[in-house]
C-alpha cells in the first residue's frame, strides 16, 4: 500500500509533489522519492524514512549541486513522486521509488503488486537490461524502455499486457515533457483535473488543495495526462468518452476519509488491500509460501519444541486465530499468553523455544517487554508487526510485516485481518518447512488465500445492509453475548471487543460450550446474543447450543457460511459470509461484527474513531 502522486503543468512542481505526498503518508512512510524533468533530463532524489527525511534530502541536493532538481532554472513543471510500504526489497534507498530504465529516461512510480516480476525480471536480463534495485517495480519501468518507440502511451500500454497482479503506476519519459501516463489494475487511481494543469494520484486527498475536479480511472485503464487534460482508452485500446467527471464537495478531512463518514468504516473498506498487500509477493507460487524474510534457521524450525505467542487486545485475538492454525498444520503445540500476564508469571522457556510477539504499533509496552524477557532465557523471538523500526524490530531476532498502512481510527480493524493473514502464511510455512502437511494440501490452501482479498471486499459488500437492520433492532441492548466454538472463538472475542470499545454496550464472548457454566443466567428475552456459526468439524456441536440459547428467549445473530440452511433454520437471523476453507474463514466472519459494532455505536451517536478513554498505542503498561 504506497501511495503515488503525478502532476503536469505550468507550475513548479517539486512543492506540489511533496505536498500531495504529505496527504498520502498513511499509504507508507518506509520511504520516499520525487522525480522532475527539467531540460530533457529526469533527476531523482530519494530518502529512507518519512517524508522529513525526502524533504531533507532535496534541500541537500541543492544545497551540494548549486540547483539539482530543486532550483535550476526553469523550475521543474512535470514530475513524480512516491512514499513506499515496502513489500519487496528491503527498505533502502536504492529501493525507494521512483525507479528508472537502464538509460534513465523512462521514471515510474507503482502502488501495489506484480506477481510476475520474477519472470520478467529474468527475461529482461537475458535481453541485457541492468536491474538497480530488489523492488517488483522497477520491472514497469524496463518494460516499457523495452517498448517505446516514440509513443509513451503505445509502450505503457504494451508493458501494461505483460503484467500480473493488482498495481497502479505513473510513468515520464524524458523526451515528453508534458506528458504522463498511467494505468490501473485494482489498486485506486484519480486523475485531478485543473486550470492548464492535472495531477494523477492514488487518492484525491493528494490534489484536493489545488482542484476538486476529477476523473476515477476504471480497471484495466490506461490514462494520458498533459497540461490540458486527460485521455483514457481501455485494454483494447479504444477512447473512453463517456466518463463523468466528478466535483469533489468533501473537506480536506472528508478526503482523507476517503468519502467515509469515519476512518473506522474507511478502514473496515481497506481490508481487503491490506490483507492483499500482506500476503501477494509471499505467496508469488501456486505450492510454495516464500518467508525467505524470516532468520530462522532451518535446523530451529525442524528442531522446535514449541510457540509462544504473547500479545494484547485484538493482536491477542488474532494470535489465537493463529494458534488453532499452527497446532493443526505444522503440529507445534502453542502456548497462548496475554502479554501483561506473560511478563509477571516466571514463564519457562529455552533455546528450542520461539516466543511471537503480536503488536500492530510496534511499541505495545506489555508486549515488548515480554518479548525481552523471551529473550533473556534464550528463546528466539518473532515480531509480527505493521511498523518498520518500531521498537519491536529492534528487540526480536526476526520480523514478519503486516502491511496495512496506517490505522487512524483507534479500534484496530484492517490490521487485525492483516495480523490474522501473516499468522496464516506463518504457519503454512512451518508446515512446508516441517513437512506436516501434503504439497497438495498446502497448495489448496495458498489457492484460497490468494482469494481472500476478493471475498473480503465481497463480505463488506453482501453484508452491510443486513447488518445495518440488525444495528438499527438491537442498538439499545444493555449487553451482548457472543459465543463460538474452536477458531470461530477468537472471532467472538474480537466481535465483543468491537462492541465495549466503540459502543461502550457490555459485551461478552464465551467458548460456546462453557455457556452452561455460568453465562447462560444472562440470558433473557431482551438479550441479543451472536453466534459464529461457520462451517467446521464441530458445526453440530454449535447448532445445539444456538438451540440451548433460544430455548431462553434469547435472539441470535448468526454467521454462517454461506449456502449453510441448518443455521438459518435456528438462528432468528442470519448473516452468510463467503465460503472458504474452514480454517479461514475467521477473516471473513469477523467482518460482520465490525460492521455490528460501528453501525450500532454510530446509532448511539458516538465517535467511533476516537472512543474515550482509549488511545491508538499502549505504551505504557
Amino acid at each position: 500500500m504506497c501511495g503515488i502522486v503525478g502532476y503536469v503543468g505550468k507550475r513548479p512542481c517539486r512543492d506540489l509533489l511533496i505536498a500531495g505526498l504529505e496527504k498520502l503518508e498513511y499509504r507508507g512512510y518506509d520511504s520516499a522519492g520525487i522525480s522532475l524533468l527539467q531540460d530533457g533530463r529526469i533527476e531523482s532524489v530519494r530518502a529512507v524514512g518519512n517524508l522529513a527525511n525526502l524533504r531533507e534530502a532535496v534541500s541537500r541536493d541543492e544545497r551540494v549541486n548549486g540547483g539539482g532538481v530543486a532550483v535550476a532554472a526553469p523550475p521543474a513543471t512535470i514530475g513524480l513522486a512516491h512514499t513506499r510500504w515496502a513489500t519487496h526489497g528491503r527498505v533502502t534507498e536504492e529501493n525507494a521509488h521512483p525507479h528508472g530504465d537502464c538509460g534513465d529516461e523512462v521514471h515510474i512510480v507503482l502502488n501495489g503488486i506484480v506477481e510476475n516480476h520474477d519472470e520478467l525480471r529474468q527475461q529482461l536480463r537475458a535481453e541485457g537490461h541492468v536491474f538497480t534495485s530488489e523492488t517488483d517495480a522497477e520491472t514497469v519501468a524496463h518494460l516499457i524502455e523495452k517498448h517505446y518507440d516514440g509513443d509513451l502511451t503505445e509502450a505503457v500500454q504494451k508493458a501494461f499486457a505483460d503484467l500480473r497482479g493488482h498495481y497502479a503506476f505513473a510513468a515520464m519519459h524524458a523526451d515528453h515533457p508534458d506528458t504522463l501516463v498511467a494505468a490501473r489494475q485494482e489498486c485506486p487511481l484519480i486523475v485531478g483535473l485543473g486550470d492548464g494543469e492535472t495531477f494523477v494520484a492514488s487518492a484525491i486527498p493528494a490534489f484536493l488543495a489545488e482542484t476538486r475536479t476529477a476523473l476515477l480511472i476504471e480497471n484495466g485503464e490506461i490514462v494520458t495526462i498533459t497540461p490540458d487534460g486527460a485521455t483514457i482508452i481501455d485494454p483494447d485500446g479504444n477512447v473512453v468518452t463517456d466518463r463523468d467527471v466528478d466535483e469533489i464537495m468533501w473537506s480536506e478531512e472528508d478526503a482523507e476519509k476517503g468519502g467515509f463518514p469515519t476512518f473506522m468504516l474507511k478502514e473496515i473498506h481497506e481490508q481487503p488491500d491490506a490483507v492483499a498487500e500482506t500476503i501477494a509477493d509471499r505467496l508469488a507460487g501456486d505450492d510454495r509460501v516464500d518467508l525467505s524474510e524470516l532468520e530462522l534457521s532451518e535446523d530451529f524450525i525442524l528442531g522446535l519444541r514449541r510457540i509462544v505467542i504473547v500479545a494484547c487486545g485484538t493482536s491477542y485475538h488474532a494470535g489465537l486465530v493463529g494458534r488453532y492454525a499452527i497446532e493443526r498444520w505444522a503440529r507445534i503445540p502453542v502456548d497462548m499468553d496475554i502479554a501483561s500476564e506473560f511478563r509477571y508469571r516466571e514463564p519457562v522457556l529455552g533455546e528450542n523455544d520461539l516466543v511471537i510477539g503480536i503488536t500492530q504499533s510496534g511499541e505495545t509496552a506489555d508486549t515488548l517487554a515480554a518479548m525481552r524477557l523471551a529473550r533473556e532465557q534464550g528463546a528466539r523471538v518473532l515480531a509480527v508487526t505493521n511498523v518498520m523500526g518500531s521498537q519491536a524490530t529492534r528487540d526480536a531476532d526476526t520480523v514478519l510485516f503486516t502491511r496495512a498502512g496506517i490505522e487512524i481510527g483507534v479500534a484496530a480493524t484492517k490490521t487485525f485481518t492483516s495480523q490474522v493473514a501473516a499468522m496464516y502464511l506463518f504457519a503454512l510455512w512451518l508446515a512446508q518447512q516441517r513437512g506436516t502437511l501434503p504439497a497438495e494440501r498446502i497448495a489448496e490452501l495458498i489457492a484460497q488465500l490468494k482469494t481472500m482479498p476478493g471475498r473480503i471486499k465481497e463480505t463488506i459488500a453482501s453484508t452491510d445492509a443486513r447488518v445495518q437492520a440488525i444495528a438499527r433492532a438491537e442498538h439499545k441492548g444493555r449487553f451482548f453475548l457472543y459465543l463460538g466454538r474452536n477458531i470461530g472463538l477468537p472471532v467472538c472475542l474480537e466481535g465483543a471487543l468491537k462492541m465495549k470499545e466503540i459502543s461502550y454496550i457490555p459485551s461478552d464472548a464465551y467458548a460456546a460450550g462453557e455457556m452452561k457454566h455460568g453465562p447462560i443466567a444472562l440470558l433473557d428475552e431482551e438479550t441479543p446474543v451472536v453466534c459464529v456459526a461457520t462451517d467446521s468439524p464441530i458445526l453440530d456441536k454449535v447448532l445445539s447450543n444456538i438451540e440451548e440459547v433460544r430455548a431462553r428467549g434469547a435472539d441470535v445473530v448468526a454467521i454462517a457460511t454461506e449456502g449453510s440452511q441448518r443455521v438459518a433454520e435456528v438462528a432468528d437471523l442470519t448473516i452468510f459470509v463467503p465460503r472458504t476453507d474452514w480454517v479461514l474463514q475467521p477473516i471473513l466472519a469477523v467482518i460482520p461484527l465490525q460492521l455490528l459494532a460501528y453501525y450500532v455505536a454510530r446509532m448511539l451517536g458516538l465517535n467511533v474513531d476516537q472512543p474515550r478513554n482509549l488511545a491508538k498505542t499502549v505504551t505504557v503498561e
